[in-house]
């Protein structure tokens, strides 16, 4: 059994073979996808394409990259949305410092907002974080700062989502990071990077990160593993996530698709 965390079906890459790649995913044994938003049109699609496919799960929310879009009855349509029973977070939600399409003080604004939302709808978060660059680490350090502080003020009675707060996607960090966002209950998205040569950064956070708080994910289309990287990715490329993970870890492919599935469970409650 295999799952993909993340993964933008709605795209209009998709749309002369989406059910065909839905069809895919399933002949590889994939049993959930889980299909974020980055704005409302988007979301509105990612959860209309849940409803229909049984395996398809949405998350909703505003990217970073798309915060100009965000108006006074954002937050309501999300709360709204969040009602259906195939959406199961908030997100993709976060902060981008490397194209800086929105000033940063709107992008921190209409994140705390949505974890306001994730909060009130009892729903994990997917967050995206991307740097200036490599050496500049202000959009990951800002976001974990504001999750922090989130995670310590979500009511006790939200306990399971204070234990599974979400995940910071497509993880590309290093290893301090890593473990300060396990610190804070926080998974971490591992895509088709980690099949590169020269990833050894992301091979190490692999390597020595409590593998409980590892998911996999594929962004399709974007970010394709070996031996597929320049072309298309695709939910059923998720394998080839799950193969690198246990050769890095020396572990059965079977036993990391098991974990990494069930990972998904608990954070997700599908």
């Amino acid at each position: 059994m295999l799952t993909d965390t993340h993964c933008h079906l709605d795209f209009n890459q998709f749309d002369t073979d989406r059910l065909q790649i839905i069809d895919r995913a399933q002949r590889v044994k994939i049993e959930r996808l889980l299909n974020p938003g980055i704005d409302i049109i988007s979301s509105l699609k990612a959860k209309n394409l849940a409803d229909k496919h049984e395996i398809v799960y949405a998350a909703i929310g505003v990217h970073p990259n798309n915060a100009k879009s965000w108006t006074d009855e954002t937050a309501s349509q999300l709360i709204e949305m969040a009602k259906d029973d195939k959406v199961v977070a908030i997100g993709e939600i976060g902060l981008d410092y490397f194209h800086d399409a929105a000033p940063r003080n709107l992008q921190v604004r209409i994140f705390e907002e949505q974890l306001l939302v994730a909060s009130k709808m009892n729903l994990p978060v997917v967050i995206h974080t991307r740097n200036k660059n490599h050496e500049d680490k202000k959009a990951i350090e800002d976001a974990l700062e504001i999750l922090s502080k989130w995670v310590a003020n979500i009511p006790n009675e939200n306990g399971k989502l204070k234990e599974n707060p979400g995940v910071l996607h497509s993880f590309s960090s290093d290893e301090n990071f890593a473990e300060l966002a396990a610190k804070y209950n926080f998974a971490v998205g591992i895509t088709g990077p980690i099949t590169y040569k020269k990833n050894e950064p992301m091979k190490t956070v692999v390597q020595n990160m409590n593998i409980e708080y590892i998911l996999v994910e594929t962004d399709a289309p974007f970010l394709t593993p070996h031996p597929f990287r320049g072309k298309r990715n695709e939910p059923a490329f998720v394998n080839y996530v799950v193969e690198k993970i246990a050769e890095i870890r020396k572990m059965s492919y079977d036993l990391v698709s098991e974990i990494t599935t069930n990972n998904a469970k608990r954070i997700f409650n599908w």
